[in-house]
């Protein structure tokens, strides 16, 4: 059995091209399953999205203010929101989550029809100073099917861009040498938060995509040089740090965090030289800037005006205190907390993803030089300390917001930069790393299937329903089972990559037959 999912590993990796069109097809069947698999308007503030993507597709960047009262947090106030022209049934989208979310017991079928009324009314959004780029690319279809049909569609094309993201850092890490352990970190960032946030229209799938493409790219040119690659790999970065910038004004701080931390862990003397010689960086970085200078004036042009009643309780020590107590919540958040945040995963996702998390931070630590410990530690404490400093510097004006999947675009860099830093400095002999991939690709495979299928329970029956939910009060189209079936396919195939041995190995057992390399060129071998 093991050989045969070798073999079927090694044939799907045997060229770049295709190990790139097998791992986007597999992706986008687990985003795309996320999407046709939840209820319309089940994940946060998705009406809102749903509602500034149609408007743009039709030329409404901007819009008129309007300040609508909310309640967010247990904070009352008035947020500015943007007023947008489109169909009437479009005004019914932020009420059809409301009878199910925050009530874990109660199915997703008391959802009210959307209507199908065409009579163009204003509708508001809370993402209209949103920076258009996103919306660009998920927005079109609802010019081409009406209703929910259009929405779905929406929902597929936020799938392809992510999907298209997270291949290419797949190829990026099969690259290495030790490619097997490299892949595995692309896997381990790639929590079911992450799948399930592209799987919907929202900003943040796309952003935490983006963050593990960059973060693979950064580190393959740092840890692992190669001056054939190098091009190829700048261009991943380029790409990766386009999306990451032109979705939201963090984007640039995610980005920038992650150039500082790669930095940290150059070592190789000769190595910025050789990239900063590189005519591909500085065209990179150009459009960098010009995205950059982009991002800015919108986000200066777009301010929020929102007023809302921070109590004077709420003070920038009590901010930062309920947030580093809230750590934990956060952490989860990144793995796998669905719907409005109303819908945990299952215990055995968190200790399974927390367990391999653990495992290669500790062997990292063990294997790594003294920077590669500082920069590890250093990722360690900003997760917990980003979301801190973040919201208590913020607190006494916009309240009590932070959610995890916020800091996933740079955190996605600690499994990241902790398997390719054993990679690096690990010796290849004297420890089970082929077993230590194989368990911990088959471990989070099953976890995430566990996450799917626990949160698809809950819209079908409610947390309280029966643990099958044969009589499902609800059902996504086509039924639960086909879904879960197609996911459970899907997460397993997709981390198969990671079972290939690595470069020299394979090419001391079969000479004659070992994978090729991606280029036709001598390569500069990267240090064990």
């Amino acid at each position: 059995m093991t050989s045969a999912l070798t073999r079927l590993a090694d044939w799907s990796a045997r060229t770049p091209k295709r190990l790139w069109l097998i791992s986007f097809a597999l992706f986008f069947t687990l985003t795309g399953a996320w999407a046709a698999a939840s209820p319309l308007g089940s994940s946060p503030d998705e009406h809102a999205h749903f509602i500034r993507g149609a408007a743009v597709a039709r030329g409404q960047i901007g819009g008129t203010e309007v300040m609508v009262p909310h309640t967010v947090a247990g904070i009352d106030g008035h947020f500015a929101e943007t007023g947008v022209q489109l169909p009437e049934w479009y005004r019914n989208l932020p009420a059809v989550h409301e009878c199910y979310s925050w009530r874990q017991a109660q199915p997703a079928s008391c959802t009210p029809s959307l209507g199908n009324s065409e009579k163009i009314q204003q509708a508001t959004t809370a993402a209209g100073r949103y920076h258009p780029g996103y919306y660009l690319v998920t927005g079109w279809p609802s010019l081409l099917v009406d209703g929910p049909k259009g929405l779905y569609l929406m929902r597929f094309m936020s799938a392809l861009l992510c999907s298209a993201l997270l291949a290419s850092a797949v190829v990026t890490a099969a690259e290495w040498r030790r490619r097997s352990l490299a892949m595995l970190g692309v896997f381990a960032a790639a929590t079911p938060m992450t799948l399930y946030m592209a799987g919907m229209v929202n900003p943040s799938g796309g952003e935490i995509a983006a963050g593990i493409l960059v973060w693979t790219a950064l580190l393959s040119i740092v840890l692992s040089p190669d001056p054939v690659l190098l091009n190829r790999r700048l261009a991943r970065l380029g790409i990766g740090g386009l999306v990451l910038i032109n979705i939201r004004p963090l984007g640039l701080i995610w980005f920038g965090g992650a150039v500082v931390f790669c930095l940290l862990l150059t070592q190789r003397r000769g190595v910025l030289g050789q990239v900063l010689r590189r005519k591909a960086l500085w065209l990179w970085t150009g459009l960098l800037g010009l995205a950059t200078a982009g991002a800015l004036l919108w986000a200066a042009g777009h301010p929020d005006n929102s007023k809302i009643d921070i109590p004077d309780s709420l003070t920038t020590g009590v901010a930062a205190k309920k947030t580093l107590g809230n750590t934990e919540v956060y952490i989860k958040q990144m793995l796998g907390f669905f719907g409005w945040l109303d819908t945990p995963a299952p215990a055995l996702m968190y200790l399974v993803w927390m367990g391999v998390l653990a495992t290669v931070v500790v062997l990292a630590l063990v294997h790594g030089r003294t920077r590669d410990v500082v920069a590890v530690l250093g990722m360690l404490a900003a997760v917990v300390m980003v979301p801190v400093v973040a919201q208590a510097s913020q607190a006494e004006r916009i309240g009590m917001v932070w959610q995890g999947r916020y800091l996933l675009p740079f955190a996605v860099g600690l499994p990241l930069m902790a398997v390719l830093v054993c990679a690096t400095r690990a010796p290849g002999h004297g420890f089970p790393w082929r077993r230590l991939v194989g368990f911990s690709v088959a471990g989070l495979a099953l976890a995430d299937v566990a996450a799917f299928y626990w949160t698809l329970r809950r819209f079908a029956v409610g947390t309280k329903g029966s643990w099958v939910a044969t009589s499902a009060h609800w059902a996504p189209p086509g039924g639960w089972a086909l879904w879960t079936c197609v996911y459970a396919v899907a997460a397993v195939a997709v981390v198969l990559p990671a079972l290939l041995p690595d470069r020299e190995n394979a090419a001391a057992r079969h000479p004659d037959r070992a994978a090729p390399r991606p280029d036709r060129h001598p390569r500069v071998h990267e240090p064990a």
